[in-house]
């Protein structure tokens, strides 16, 4: 059996360490697991640390894009947002009503980039008044099925508290799974809804009878979801 875990949402707090006391348990009681995760390398080294890292049979970084074996990189995909594709997200980051700009909007990371209204350098404050604001006109997912129908060719998807995943079609979390479908699969991830970063691998897993998926809403769920398996 492999877990599989998103981690912003799902094993820490978005974009903050996880907690101490659930990661001693975890490194206590799960040893076959994976990350796969819309964050770089370096992003999941700080929220997990070095130790789970390298403890994990793969890093599934990027979507996907940036593969780690044990903390080894073994695969590397390289892909450039087409300049029509940026000039329209620019424009729908000179619309937005959010007026709060903290720069780092559009991150190039392998293989996708990352897009966000409030930006990439945003404080927890200033990102806590975006998913305020997000929470009540649903910007995010407004401004993926805009993108989707404007530009066919390449996939957007809500990850995170704040951002979008955008790569070409098939670049998302999905194509993970030919590392690891030869085991048993239980998936945890926080947006396994149609716009979320964590559908496309829940799909794939569920319509293939591969393992089990839970969208949960915290680490402390997926915690508590982890004991029966202990």
């Amino acid at each position: 059996m492999m877990f599989v875990f998103d981690v912003d949402g799902t094993l820490t707090p978005s974009r903050k360490e996880i907690n101490n006391v659930f990661k001693w348990w975890f490194q206590e009681n799960i040893q076959n697991y994976c990350f796969v995760t819309g964050s770089d390398r370096d992003k999941t080294i700080e929220q997990v640390g070095l130790d789970m890292f390298v403890g994990a049979k793969y890093s599934f970084n990027c979507n996907g894009n940036d593969v780690n074996f044990y903390g080894a990189q073994i695969h590397t995909n390289d892909w450039t947002l087409p300049v029509t594709a940026r000039n329209w997200l620019d424009e729908k980051l000179e619309q937005s009503e959010f007026v709060l700009r903290t720069g780092n909007h559009i991150e190039e990371r392998p293989g996708m980039v990352n897009f966000s209204i409030v930006g990439r350098n945003a404080t927890m404050g200033e990102r806590k008044l975006y998913v305020e604001y997000d929470t009540k006109l649903n910007e995010r997912n407004t401004i993926t099925e805009m993108f989707n129908e404007a530009f066919p060719e390449l996939d957007a998807k809500a990850g995170g508290e704040t951002g979008i995943d955008i790569g070409p079609k098939g670049s998302d979390k999905s194509q993970v799974i030919k590392f690891i479908d030869d085991e048993e699969l239980v998936f945890f991830g926080d947006r396994m809804d149609p716009l979320g970063n964590d559908y496309p691998l829940s799909k794939i897993i569920l319509d293939n009878d591969l393992g089990k998926c839970y969208n949960v809403k915290d680490y402390n769920e997926t915690w508590e979801l982890l004991k029966q398996y202990v």
